[in-house]
């Protein structure tokens, strides 16, 4: 990349002597929360397929499944950013990535606001999808080093903090998309493209604020009476640990990067069609407003469970909290189509408020797992090779989700019966991951920093 402004050099961003750590974590979650709107994404999908027909689809407006790459692709740009640019967020710092991210993402927003008011299916994949994920990866990675460096003594939780703010982002983002269409709604259009232009502006103001107010630490800093996690190091932390490519080649970081995929292909095409699934589960029973409540309840669970599961991970470990993760996700996902078939309205819900925890506490918990394994020499460049696990899941969970149902509706099946099939799928997928999580071992002794 080209050379960065003045003002955005890593030295300027040096915290001072007496600097208070927990600053830090507000200053990651000012970009989580902003970029976390990517979770609320499924609250326009009915919407946009019918933005020309207003009230039912017309002859040229686009498919569900086809609005659903929109979102598989920010979700790949976002692993493919997060791995290509991870090393040169490393050397920038975090103040230079997250301003990179503000623009990149609220760009998108705005370049996908033209797109839907234009019609125009190509400019709202290129804005939100290649532009906005560009945006999100580079966001997303950003703080998660950062923190690992100010809370050494609890990297678990640090890493909890930085991500929780992603999870959560739909708390915000849903119930506020949905007011906005209202507002902006004429007998024109249903103030979709509004709405995104609103978000944009909104969203460049707070991003703005968390990239000049973080603050990374002086080389050598230690917190004060800092005690070591009860998590088992994997690593030889005192060599500093592996460089990027080393970590690579080893067989630790490919089993990790299966348990990444699996387990979020399980919970991110639910995700990107939460809203629709609920309406289409209980017909007549959830209507747009109540699903857009389940939305929040799902980004709740998401944010709680970045935290919760990721702080617990310093005391019993990561490997059994994985193996917590895909153990219950198998028995929650296989009783799901029960549930459904049910009419059961808060018991699907609580299942998947299950599921969205764990989701969440999976990715909160995954650079912390990376520390132990490869050390914290470069903990963030190994992070963003990684989430090209997430980049696959992006495409492979909504695909099953999307065409499956589209497959089971297309053969006279009832659509609040089309995703039973795909429940049994991701459960299968999660049995995966359990066998990975109980092969992980430690990483041989590393005597240097091998790139």
């Amino acid at each position: 990349m080209a050379a960065l402004p003045q003002f955005l050099r890593r030295d300027l961003s040096i915290a001072p002597s007496g600097f208070n750590r927990w600053r830090v974590p507000l200053s990651a979650l000012a970009i989580h929360l902003c970029i976390g709107q990517v979770y609320a994404f499924s609250v326009f999908s009915l919407p946009l397929s019918k933005a020309v027909g207003l009230t039912v689809p017309a002859a040229t407006d686009w498919k569900v499944s086809s609005i659903g790459w929109v979102f598989s692709a920010a979700i790949v740009f976002l692993g493919l950013s997060a791995a290509l640019f991870g090393g040169w967020v490393e050397r920038v710092g975090p103040r230079a990535t997250m301003f990179v991210s503000t623009l990149c993402f609220c760009g998108g927003l705005a370049l996908a606001a033209v797109g839907v008011a234009n019609h125009a299916f190509w400019l709202l994949l290129i804005g939100y999808g290649v532009v906005g994920g560009i945006g999100l990866g580079l966001g997303y990675i950003a703080p998660v080093s950062t923190l690992i460096r100010w809370f050494p003594d609890r990297p678990g939780m640090a890493t909890g903090l930085a991500i929780m703010g992603f999870g959560g982002g739909a708390i915000i983002a849903s119930p506020l998309s949905v007011w906005l269409m209202a507002h902006f709604r004429s007998d024109a259009g249903n103030g979709i493209a509004a709405s995104l232009l609103t978000l944009a502006a909104l969203y460049l103001c707070v991003m703005l604020l968390g990239a000049f107010t973080v603050r990374v630490p002086m080389a050598g800093w230690q917190p004060a009476g800092s005690v070591t996690p009860r998590a088992e190091p994997l690593a030889d932390s005192t060599a500093g640990g592996l460089g990027v490519t080393a970590a690579v080649r080893t067989r630790q970081f490919w089993l990790l990067w299966v348990m990444l995929c699996v387990n979020v292909t399980a919970g991110i095409g639910v995700l990107g069609q939460a809203s629709a699934m609920i309406q289409e589960m209980f017909p007549g029973v959830v209507d747009v407003k109540q699903a857009a409540s389940f939305v929040v309840l799902l980004s709740l669970s998401n944010l709680v469970g970045r935290f919760a599961w990721s702080s617990l991970s310093d005391y019993i470990g990561r490997q059994a909290t994985y193996t917590v993760f895909f153990a219950l996700g198998i028995l929650v996902y296989a009783s799901v189509p029960s549930i459904g078939r049910s009419g059961n309205v808060p018991a699907f819900v609580a299942a998947y408020a299950i599921i969205l925890s764990m989701y969440g506490g999976g990715f909160a918990t995954i650079p912390a797992y990376l520390r132990d394994l490869f050390g914290s020499f470069q903990v963030g460049a190994i992070h963003g090779r990684l989430l090209t696990a997430w980049a696959t899941a992006g495409v492979l969970g909504p695909v099953l989700v999307n065409y499956l149902r589209e497959y089971q509706i297309g053969r006279g099946t009832p659509k609040a019966e089309a995703y039973s099939v795909t429940m049994y799928v991701m459960a299968c997928l999660l049995a995966v991951g359990l066998l990975c999580t109980r092969a992980v071992s430690r990483v041989e002794r590393v005597t240097n920093r091998a790139r």
